[in-house]
């Protein structure tokens, strides 16, 4: 019998009872075994006993097992601590983001009330060493960025691009002075950052050439041209900005303020996917930065890519939390939703693409739980995190589509969760690099050879 089912008889048996029966009912279960199992449980999996109790059955019908997307319990491999914050995340996107996020995504508003809410978790800078941040395995970092997309991509890529890239390009390519300045206040998320990277007319060739120029005048730098898809650039307190020095034409970061003159980001609109995002379009007209305010270890693309390369495999763990939220609801919907009078769960071409989205989310799981292995060993290197980010997104496009259709009509409306997995699993597919990109970088490494186009 399941854990669930041993406290599930204990609580039936425990009604109306007296003390003489109590070693009757010993008999029948170990009170002991099923009460130490009770108070194991956290308030996520109570809430949810609580409802199974709650459920009438049909007469004859089994306990239907619980809804849980690790299928191969990769959670036992974290530690108690561990475990512990990554159910602390959860019951927050739970409580606090799943009531609200569907009508902000329907208006395209970002909920910052839930910033405040979100200093508490005190999760922001996981990997990083010092400048109050955990210092917690990369691993830990992976997992947190599942459980945010788990609920919505969105927050997960706000979170992803202020924490990682933004925190990231100061932690790696900072002076201590920079450091010392931001990375304690974006940890505690008071100031937030955004990644300014990709260009109007350029997105997966960006190591060939921004357009986006540089030049120091004796005084300040001075910077032109333009920035698109800028996460969190509408509200953010500091911007990095990447551009190439017109002199050695070299790629070097600022960190660009939202008050520098010459500075301007305008949200854009119409956006099938991650509404929430505020993406701006960032136009830099002479826009003049200080010399203390150049990032002063990013000489090259270089810089600029071991903060991708940071950073991508946290993009591989957005799509297997995309992929987990999607299969979840969809699985939640089947053993609810009759057809013929019986849950449409119960019937063989349903369980088919169930056990297709698991089988997915499964490989996808594990293959991220051991490519954060590597970055914590010190291993990682483009083509690992490459082959995540091709094959994650790849998989979770399938999950999401196999949701969708399993709830037929029903599969794009809001209110049911999976249509907004739907859209923004498209995002994903797209965003730090695209399959073809990664795809080459992954066939330079095993056959020596590079296609990229010169």
């Amino acid at each position: 019998m399941s854990l669930f089912g041993k406290v599930k008889n204990t609580i039936n048996l425990l009604k109306n009872i007296d003390l003489d029966q109590l070693a009757k009912i010993n008999e029948q279960i170990d009170l002991t075994e099923a009460m130490n199992t009770l108070g194991q449980l956290d308030e996520r999996q109570l809430k949810g006993l609580m409802k199974m109790l709650k459920t009438k059955r049909r007469k004859g019908q089994a306990d239907l097992p619980p809804i849980d997307g690790d299928f191969y319990n990769l959670d036992l491999k974290l530690t108690q601590e561990q475990r512990d914050l990554q159910i602390k995340v959860r019951n927050f996107m739970e409580d606090e983001v799943r009531p609200l996020i569907n009508d902000h995504w329907n208006r395209a508003k970002f909920p910052f009330e839930i910033i405040e809410k979100f200093k508490k978790l005190n999760i922001t800078g996981v990997p990083y060493e010092g400048y109050g941040c955990p210092n917690l395995p990369f691993l830990m970092e992976g997992i947190i960025a599942q459980e945010i997309a788990r609920v919505d991509v969105s927050i997960s890529t706000f979170f992803g691009v202020h924490s990682g890239l933004a925190m990231g390009s100061i932690y790696l390519c900072g002076s201590e002075e920079q450091k010392e300045e931001w990375l304690p206040k974006m940890q505690r998320l008071e100031k937030i950052g955004a990644f300014g990277l990709t260009e109007p007319n350029v997105g997966s060739g960006v190591a060939g050439g921004l357009e986006t120029t540089c030049k120091f005048d004796g005084e300040n730098w001075v910077i032109n041209g333009q920035k698109k898809w800028i996460g969190n650039a509408t509200f953010a307190d500091v911007i990095i900005i990447w551009a190439r020095d017109e002199d050695s034409n070299q790629v070097k970061g600022f960190l660009v303020k939202k008050d520098n003159p010459g500075f301007k980001a305008e949200k854009m609109e119409d956006k099938m996917a991650l509404r929430i995002v505020q993406n701006a379009l960032i136009t830099l007209t002479d826009c003049k930065v200080a010399e203390n305010d150049r990032l002063q270890k990013a000489d090259s693309f270089k810089d600029t890519a071991n903060v991708l390369r940071m950073t991508r495999a946290g993009v591989a763990w957005q799509a297997v939390g995309c992929a987990r939220g999607a299969y979840e609801s969809a699985l939640k919907y089947t053993k609810k939703r009759e057809q013929f009078g019986r849950p449409i769960a119960s019937y063989q071409l349903i369980q088919n693409h169930l056990v297709e989205m698991i089988s997915n989310l499964t490989s996808m799981q594990t293959l991220c739980f051991r490519l954060s292995e590597l970055q914590d060993e010190g291993q990682l290197e483009d083509e690992h995190a490459s082959l995540a980010k091709v094959y994650c997104s790849m998989r979770m496009r399938d999950v999401v589509s196999r949701a969708r259709e399993v709830m037929g009509g029903n599969g794009i409306l809001l209110e049911y969760d999976v249509a907004r997995f739907v859209a923004d699993a498209e995002a994903i597919y797209s965003y730090e690099g695209t399959k073809e990109i990664n795809s080459l970088i992954v066939g330079r490494a095993i056959t020596g050879y590079s296609a990229f186009v010169s």
